[in-house]
């Protein structure tokens, strides 16, 4: 399966797994992720009981189209607009203010903003266009590096989940992290888009 290409049968199995309140492992546009469904009560703690790792750390939401992204945030200025349109579907990853729609998920961190992306992967955003918005991390142990196969990722957690979706090697970096919740963003994690990038998206006609 490539970033190009839906299995039919494997959304349909991840959908049941994460609306049954289970954790699964599947290929992204950047690395493997570990996901399960926010509206599900439990199902994010189980998360960070799979990465080791304590819910201080907030899980970032991966949704099927940029309006999905803008719904789960405050009412965006048209700067912010203008990212969400211009860099997603992509490897980018913006922390904003929390809006009404996601009150009272628990993605652990600062219950009042909320980390959204878009990822260019096909499969993710078939899946999330069935579930809707999809808590994710990446599928590792807390403080080790991401493996680069669905096997390797999978093992690496400190139990079993209910569905690997193997998308081949993905070698690829972590999304950037930008906090857009003040007049003044900031990254919070480096990766393949920039803040200038970023900043020159929000500028533009």
């Amino acid at each position: 399966m490539s970033g190009s290409e839906v299995d039919a049968d494997l959304v349909d199995r991840l959908a049941a797994a994460l609306l049954a309140g289970d954790a699964v492992v599947l290929p992204t546009d950047t690395v493997y992720g570990l996901a399960a469904l926010p509206t599900v009560p439990g199902a994010t703690a189980r998360l960070f009981a799979l990465k080791d790792r304590r819910p201080d750390a907030a899980l970032a939401v991966l949704v099927a189209d940029p309006d999905a992204a803008i719904a789960l945030a405050a009412p965006l200025a048209p700067p912010l607009r203008r990212v969400a349109a211009r860099l997603w579907p992509g490897p980018l990853t913006l922390v904003l203010p929390r809006g009404p729609a996601a009150a009272g998920w628990d993605l652990g961190g600062d219950p009042s903003t909320i980390g959204v992306r878009c990822p260019d992967h096909v499969l993710v955003r078939a899946v999330t266009a069935r579930v809707g918005p999809i808590a994710t991390t990446s599928a590792n142990r807390h403080g080790a590096p991401t493996p680069p196969t669905a096997a390797e990722a999978a093992a690496a957690l400190t139990g079993p989940v209910a569905v690997v979706a193997d998308g081949g090697r993905l070698d690829g970096t972590a999304s950037t992290v930008v906090d857009a919740t003040g007049p003044g963003w900031r990254v919070l994690r480096e990766g393949p888009i920039s803040l200038a990038a970023v900043d020159a998206a929000a500028e533009s006609g």
